[in-house]
């Protein structure tokens, strides 16, 4: 069997950006949450199935990285901005639903506050790198 060395070079990016005041726990459930999002409406930034040497099956994932950023509040409300204007596909995560505890409670939340006064603490965004780069403007890679 041959293996394929050539890296790989994605046409597209997966980035999320976080609020830089999150504790810890927070930016890992904010992440997580997020990129969920984008596996259930971009099937094609999935991969295929796992498997181990004993054939022992996983749940395929991301075929491609997910970088992830933090930024201001501003600089959260500017590149949410950024991503509409763009119509990339996104996720957001507010401050809200980190008082809540299920999947309906989070959706009201955020129905209930008009777009330009939401609390973003998160938001992920999937499409052609140049595009989410400036999407990204003013980010810095998360340490």
């Amino acid at each position: 069997m041959t293996i394929d060395s050539t890296p790989v070079r994605f046409d597209t990016k997966i980035a999320v950006l976080l609020r830089e005041d999150l504790a810890p726990w927070q930016r890992l459930n904010v992440t997580a949450f997020l990129v969920s999002g984008l596996g259930s409406e971009i099937p094609e930034v999935i991969g295929e199935p796992y498997a181990d040497a004993d054939g022992t099956p996983y749940l395929p994932m991301f075929r491609q990285p997910v970088l992830v950023f933090e930024g201001t509040k501003e600089t959260m409300r500017a590149a949410h901005g950024r991503a509409l204007s763009r119509a990339l596909p996104r996720a957001v995560f507010t401050s809200d639903l980190f008082a809540t505890g299920n999947d309906r409670d989070n959706r009201a939340a955020v129905l209930a506050v008009p777009r330009d006064q939401l609390d973003l603490v998160g938001l992920a965004v999937h499409g052609p790198r140049n595009a989410v780069d400036k999407v990204l403007k003013g980010a810095r890679m998360h340490p």
